[in-house]
Formats: C-alpha cells, sequence, structure tokens
C-alpha cells in the first residue's frame, strides 16, 4: 500500500486511488457530529453560492458552514461540533460548506472514491481503508483556509499513516502540542464574544478531539445534478 500525504487545494487534485480529505478544526469532525444527530444526508459543496441557492430552492434544507471561520448571513449553523451535538437532525438534509474541507472534496476528481477525515473516526478510517485494500492511498490535509498547513491536520494524516503502517501513534503528544505547544495557534480560532459563541465555541477544541468517538465513516458519493453527498458507512470495531 502506498500512502501519500499531501496537502492544500493542489494536494486534493494530485490524490490519486483512496482518498481521504481531512479537515479536523472543523469541517470533518462537525460532519461525524451531525451525521450522529440522525441527518438524512449531508451536501457538501466547494461554493458558497451553490450552498445559497440550494437552500433558496429547497427551504427545508438546513444550511451548514463558515468563511474565514465565521457563520455566513443566512446560514441556519455555523461548523461547529458543539452547535451540531445540540441540535436534531433526524431527517433533514445538511448543505455543508466551509472554507478548507469542502474545498478538498470539491478538487478531488482523480481519486478512484474519497471519504473525510478527522481524528473523531480515526480507527473507522484505518479499517475502513485495510478493508478495501487500495493500492495508493492519499491523505490530504487541507489546513487553515486551504491556504496554509495546519499542524492538526498533518498529524491526522501522520496518525492515520502510521496505523495503517503498524505504528505507535502516541495521541496525548498530540492534544499537548496542539493544545500547549507550537500547534496551539493557527487553524483553530478564539474568536471573541458573539463571535466565539456562534462559530466557533472554544469547547470544539475537545469536541475535534475526541478521538474514535464515531465507528463510521462518511463517504464520498454522487447525488444529483453534478452534486455529492456523504454516505454514513458503519464500520465494525
Amino acid at each position: 500500500m502506498d500512502i501519500n500525504i499531501l496537502q492544500l487545494i493542489e494536494g486534493a487534485k494530485q490524490a490519486r486511488g483512496l482518498a481521504v480529505v481531512i479537515d479536523v478544526f472543523r469541517a470533518f469532525s462537525t460532519a461525524c457530529y451531525v451525521t450522529d444527530r440522525g441527518v438524512e444526508r449531508i451536501i457538501p459543496v466547494g461554493d458558497i453560492e451553490t450552498a445559497y441557492r440550494l437552500k433558496r430552492d429547497n427551504p427545508s434544507y438546513i444550511l451548514m458552514g463558515e468563511r474565514g471561520g465565521v457563520i455566513q448571513p443566512g446560514f441556519d449553523f455555523g461548523n461547529s461540533p458543539t452547535h451540531a451535538e445540540r441540535a436534531d437532525f433526524t431527517g433533514r438534509t445538511v448543505v455543508h460548506t466551509t472554507s478548507a474541507g469542502t474545498q478538498g472534496i470539491a478538487n478531488a476528481s482523480g481519486a478512484d472514491e474519497v471519504i473525510t477525515g478527522s481524528f473523531v473516526n480515526a480507527r473507522a478510517i484505518v479499517r475502513y481503508i485495510r478493508q478495501r485494500k487500495p493500492e495508493r492511498v492519499s491523505l490530504v490535509c487541507m489546513g487553515l483556509g486551504a491556504k496554509s498547513p495546519a499542524d492538526e491536520d498533518t498529524l491526522c494524516a501522520e496518525y492515520i499513516k502510521n496505523a495503517l503502517e503498524g505504528k505507535a501513534n502516541d495521541f496525548a503528544a498530540v492534544v499537548h502540542h496542539l493544545r500547549e505547544g507550537e500547534g496551539r495557534t493557527g487553524s483553530f480560532m478564539d474568536l471573541e464574544g458573539e463571535a466565539s459563541e456562534t462559530s466557533a465555541p472554544k469547547s470544539d477544541f475537545d469536541k475535534c478531539l475526541a478521538l474514535d468517538r464515531f465507528s463510521f465513516v462518511l463517504k464520498v458519493e454522487p447525488f444529483e445534478a453534478g452534486l455529492q453527498q456523504l454516505r454514513k458507512i458503519e464500520i465494525a470495531q
């Protein structure tokens, strides 16, 4: 199994084989929490105007996401696992657009298949890849706004790669690095006041680093009219 760690939009374009598009803070952690709260369908889109159009055409859809870490006008939710965990999405369709994660999905067209990546379902991701036995795995780190690498995404890619190769991981060291070390600045945005509460509450940090909380992967599949959806696949533990 050839495993490559790639970065940002260019990395997504280079992805081949089975691609894992990684966005720890927060897109693909949030997507797992939304799925766990009973969502029927998540439609990931890169273009925010497409998201707005889908909401106009389907008023019952839930519009979720951010730009620059901040919830956008007309959105029902930001990109927060804290807020997602408190909501009931049973039977609903969520349109999800973010600065980094969903951009990776939009650009990973050269891969044979695409799943999302985060720490909250890392074990399921590893087991899914082992089941699929691809010749090539592309671990795509989407970084800060898809413009610069972010430690948490690279560390997640390294964690998955180590696990696939049978190497030990020190998750406590990962958390310490992101909470106290050099990785504490950058991707995890500590917005202040109202912005923090509505877009990026500080509790998201622990929600995004709840290792192996979920036992499923989210696979990107065709939906309709050129759109894609995330399908939940339970992985036996």
